[in-house]
């Protein structure tokens, strides 16, 4: 099989710094390529001279579609498309956004274990949420290996803790040792090679921008009663994945922590509107009271200064929801 000349690394908050620790300790003569992936805005600028000032001795080059992947080179995913690979090519796709994001750090691991299986080495770095949990069990299933931070030397611990929780990492190191680490795995010889799992090929498909197709998606995930946020079609929760994932029929991905975090805001917006419209359903009231008043029909008025008071109610109760879902959850305590 060969040694494990495949490093594939996804990282978002908190990210560069430890990534810039592991290229500048590679040596020139890497007999792996590296593939990158970091959360970067559809128009992001700056990140491959960040990266390339830190690389040492190795190229760090902008991927492009069709570009030849060879050993001892870094190729940084480009912004607003996903960084995959086949045949030992790097295929940038268009397909739907996955946990929000595209790059997706999980579409870069799942395309490395469908092609490159045992020879693939994924690292996953800081970061918020959980993306890069499914594609590091992905790799795992495929025979590779999988190496995160330490979460106690991660600016954002949530990324590596979430691919602790949803498969068994290989090692957990700081990322100050990480390169030395990377230089020392990619010399040792790869594992056989595994079965490749269907639900890998076709996600991978997806993320390339294939049609995803109902017949397909049924095959891989079960119907939920929950509503995809990015496009509010009807979403499917994929059979057995670690961590729990959903997939609507476009294709947009989601694990369940993100999900919720669009659903939260989703919430807060939903309450902040109905707190508009109850508000100026109390003014209006108010207003036909004073009405009333003027016009000698204290009945009238005084029905409507009833609701007004009513509705005012209704008001300071939305908003104090409001303001109790914007404390901060509780800091979780770091293990010793």
């Amino acid at each position: 099989m060969g040694n494990r000349d495949i490093i594939v690394i996804g990282g978002s908050a908190g990210a560069t710094q430890p990534l810039r620790q592991i290229l500048g300790r590679l040596p020139a003569d890497l007999p792996a390529a590296i593939l990158v992936v970091l959360h970067i805005p559809a128009q992001g600028i700056g990140i491959l001279s960040t990266v390339a000032s830190s690389a040492g001795p190795l190229p760090v080059r902008q991927a492009e579609n069709g570009m030849k992947i060879e050993p001892g080179n870094i190729y940084l995913g480009a912004p607003d498309h996903h960084l995959l690979v086949a045949e030992d090519r790097i295929v940038l796709g268009r397909g739907p956004r996955e946990n929000m994001v595209r790059p997706a750090i999980d579409a870069l691991f799942r395309s490395a274990a469908l092609h490159y299986g045992p020879r693939v080495i994924g690292v996953l770095l800081s970061g918020l949420l959980s993306d890069g949990a499914a594609g590091l069990n992905a790799i795992k299933r495929c025979g590779g290996m999988t190496v995160v931070q330490d979460p106690s030397d991660a600016v954002s611990d949530e990324m590596p803790r979430r691919a602790m929780e949803a498969t068994t990492v290989d090692l957990c190191v700081p990322g100050a040792r990480m390169g030395d680490v990377l230089s020392d795995l990619v010399r040792e010889e790869a594992g056989a090679a595994l079965p490749i799992p269907p639900e890998i090929r076709l996600e991978v498909e997806i993320a390339a921008g294939d049609r995803i197709g109902s017949d397909n998606l049924i095959s891989v995930a079960d119907p939920v009663a929950l509503t995809c946020p990015a496009c509010g079609g009807g979403l499917s929760e994929v059979k057995d994945s670690r961590p729990m994932r959903f997939r609507c029929q476009v294709g947009h991905g989601f694990t369940a922590d993100v999900l919720g975090k669009e659903q939260e805001g989703r919430v807060d917006e939903a309450l902040r509107v109905a707190l508009r419209i109850i508000e100026e359903r109390a003014e209006l009231v108010q207003r036909m009271a004073a009405d009333g008043r003027r016009s000698g029909r204290s009945a009238v008025a005084q029905m409507y200064e009833a609701r007004a008071v009513e509705y005012r109610e209704y008001a300071d109760m939305i908003r104090r929801v409001v303001l109790k879902s914007l404390d901060p959850p509780p800091a979780r305590k770091r293990e010793a």
